[in-house]
């Protein structure tokens, strides 16, 4: 349904968004993600029309977008910072883009109404919007967004300003209206876990190129690089070289998937893929911290004379900083993600 071919758009002489190819089917949840500055928020503007191509195109529809204002492309937009209307109630700010689009008063009513149980305001209509929580302006602002029914849905940070445990339950709501709703979703953040949560597909955005994309699963098993496996905060990243079913890494000798790519490689051992073992057995390493995680702790160990090496232990198997500890390695959790630098 939107198609983004060759999109460019620069700043001062620097492409910000740089020759960006990207198709979004109908009903599909895609979600781009990255650090700062990766040109995510620029790809999402340039969609909107609030950011003109320095070259591209940008197509929804079948329709060629060039040209065509904000306000008459046809989709809906989120704002982090919901940019709610302070002088208007919650009805009012959700039947504004209805007013803009000439709907009868009667139908725009019914609209609001709908909209307003859909997403869990029913009795809100009157509420000054300075009342209202952050999760409840954040449920006004997407209901306001979906009021005019757009073909394409496009929400900014939507979660951003958020405390993580209501950002956890919005997210899962969201995807499940989303669902209900049929609507295509572009999103952008820099929220891992929201992006995966919300998303059928993910685009892992770099200095204004797509690094990778595909399913949430497809790129948490098998990140395109160095780059993304670091972004997605996997840290036993190395360059190695392959030989058969071993891999010589700065760690040693490490076991890879049979099959897997030979020669000058750059590796990812998932911390599920370093266990620990007694003290005298496998690699000896000394544990330099621990930091507990909910379902598990992660434990930093420090090999001699090699890279530092995050392990996932049970809490109750997590041994104590400053304990010297064996490590070996599970092939299953091991990553060839290909040549290139690892740093």
């Amino acid at each position: 349904m939107l198609k983004l071919d060759g999109a460019t758009v620069r700043f001062g002489g620097r492409a910000v968004l740089d020759a960006v190819g990207l198709d979004v089917a109908e009903h599909e949840i895609v979600c781009v993600l990255g650090p700062s500055g990766s040109g995510k928020s620029t790809l999402l503007r340039a969609v909107a029309g609030l950011q003109p191509l320095d070259g591209g195109r940008v197509f929804l529809d079948g329709r060629d977008l060039d040209g065509v204002p904000a306000h008459k492309r046809g989709v809906g937009l989120m704002f982090q910072d919901h940019q709610l209307f302070p002088q208007r109630d919650v009805a009012g700010n959700v039947t504004f883009g209805l007013r803009m689009h000439g709907e009868p008063k009667q139908r725009r009513a019914a609209r609001v109404e709908e909209l307003l149980t859909l997403v869990g305001l029913p009795d809100a209509h009157g509420r000054a919007v300075s009342s209202l929580s952050g999760g409840e302006q954040q449920r006004v602002a997407l209901a306001r967004a979906l009021a005019p029914r757009p073909r394409l849905l496009m929400l900014d940070e939507p979660l951003g300003q958020l405390d993580r445990s209501l950002r956890e339950r919005l997210v899962a709501e969201l995807r499940e209206l989303f669902g209900a709703l049929g609507t295509t979703v572009l999103a952008v953040t820099h929220d891992q876990g929201e992006a995966f949560a919300l998303a059928d597909r993910v685009v892992v955005m770099r200095d204004g190129r797509i690094a990778q994309s595909g399913t949430p699963l497809e790129v948490w098993q098998r990140p395109a690089d160095a780059f993304v496996a670091r972004f997605l905060g996997f840290e036993n990243v190395s360059a190695a070289t392959v030989t058969g079913e071993a891999a010589d890494t700065p760690w040693g000798k490490v076991p890879v998937p049979a099959g897997s790519r030979q020669g000058e490689v750059t590796l990812l051992v998932r911390p599920a893929g370093v266990r620990l073992v007694p003290a005298g057995q496998g690699l000896a390493c000394t544990v330099a911290a621990r930091t507990f995680r909910g379902t598990h702790v992660a434990v930093r160990l420090q090999p001699e004379g090699a890279p530092r090496l995050e392990a996932a232990c049970a809490l109750r198997d997590a041994p104590e900083t400053g304990e010297e500890v064996g490590v070996a390695f599970d092939a299953a959790e091991i990553v060839v993600l290909g040549g290139g630098a690892a740093a």
